[in-house]
């Protein structure tokens, strides 16, 4: 899967499973992103809320609840990336069911988390970047088209910010290949390596770990 581009990994699996492949760990992925976004925002808005009486400016503010409610994701995200990395890399007869409960029967609830730490720190980083990038450009925003740094930008502009934000924050790419490829290992049964070891050893054999950036 690694040496694919973008274009031949999308021919690969329609080739595969046909149209139905794109949507191999639907159900899993559902429940992640259902609970995933309510975990961020309850857990950065109970950040935000905690730092903002000390005044440390909502650059730093955001980055920091970024980081934090981004960590906070890693409890429902390993377990539904997980499946969804078995299913999709795994033989074709891996179905979601089969891989819960075979996962559960031999490793228990640890077993549903490897690529933990890559995910804890992609999430992290990933919300702390595009918060705090997100943030730094609204303040700059703010002054360079209204000249205080109270005004309110349109939907346009807030948009404009997010995007902006948001396409910044993918330099954190190669904890999302680390925690892929650490997962489809656990998914093999290989031996388990750290977050560093897998990055260093993607390096190592296929150079700069931009894939899919």
């Amino acid at each position: 899967f690694t040496n694919e581009t973008t274009g031949q990994a999308f021919v690969n699996v329609y080739k595969r499973a046909g149209i139905t492949g794109f949507w191999q760990g639907v159900g899993p992925k559902m429940v992640e992103s259902a609970s995933k976004g309510a975990v961020l925002l309850f857990a950065k808005e109970g950040l935000i809320n905690a730092m903002t009486p000390m005044n440390m400016g909502p650059t730093l503010t955001g980055v920091i609840a970024g980081a934090g409610a981004g960590v906070a994701q890693t409890s429902v995200m390993g377990p539904c990336t997980f499946i969804v990395t078995a299913v999709v890399t795994g033989s074709g007869d891996v179905n979601v069911m089969n891989k819960i409960k075979t996962t559960w029967a031999e490793k228990g609830i640890k077993g549903f988390y490897p690529g933990a730490t890559a995910i804890a720190a992609r999430q992290a980083s990933n919300w702390a970047s595009r918060q705090g990038f997100t943030e730094f450009v609204r303040h700059r925003m703010k002054l360079a088209l209204h000249g205080d740094e109270n005004a309110r930008l349109s939907v346009a502009q807030e948009a404009a910010a997010g995007t902006v934000g948001g396409t910044l924050a993918t330099w954190n790419q190669p904890f999302e290949v680390a925690r892929i490829q650490m997962q489809a290992a656990a998914n093999e049964g290989k031996p388990k390596m750290s977050m560093v070891s897998t990055i260093s050893t993607i390096a190592k054999e296929q150079g700069p770990i931009f894939i899919g950036v």
